[in-house]
């Protein structure tokens, strides 16, 4: 399999653009990453994942909680802060400590502060499966969108969806 190719083809699903992060040994670390999705509504449990040559993973693996903070379309410049490894991610960054240190992020459209729940191997990736404890969401902010390769902006339709899920799924 073409591995340009079959992430070229992945690039055809939006998805919403996060910054998750955790607070370990008194370090702040951040990651920008799109592997974010809900996972159970009972109990409350989300996931992202981190691939395996991240310099931070031994961290992370430590790490007691994290937020995930679902960035507004107008925080593109935070993405690309936090998409660099290695750097100076949190110098003139806006945030507070959330309920479990771990930090959020100013002017986010939500933010989901969990505890971890399981970890699992993904191939090139490990899983990270946590609990929701708490959220907050910013109903008026359009969260940041990438597909193709790109950011994108969400647009309003003139239907509105039915509830999710559908029965069909059960």
């Amino acid at each position: 399999m073409d591995p340009r190719a079959f992430r070229q083809a992945l690039g055809q699903f939006p998805t919403g653009v996060c910054v998750v992060t955790c607070m370990v040994d008194s370090e702040r670390l951040g990651m920008t990453m799109s592997s974010f999705n809900s996972v159970s509504l009972d109990p409350p449990l989300v996931l992202f994942s981190i691939d395996h040559r991240a310099a931070s993973l031994p961290l992370w693996e430590k790490a007691e909680s994290y937020a995930i903070n679902v960035l507004s379309e107008n925080q593109k410049d935070v993405s690309n802060r936090f998409a660099r490894p290695l750097s100076k991610k949190w110098e003139g960054a806006r945030f507070a400590n959330g309920g479990s240190d771990a930090p959020v992020l100013r002017g986010v459209a939500a933010v989901f502060e969990c505890a971890p729940w399981a970890r699992h191997d993904g191939g090139d990736h490990i899983l990270f499966i946590a609990r929701v404890k708490r959220f907050l969401t910013s109903a008026d902010r359009r969260p940041l969108v990438f597909c193709q390769g790109r950011y994108a902006k969400l647009e309003p339709t003139e239907s509105v969806a039915p509830l999710w899920p559908l029965d069909i799924h059960y």
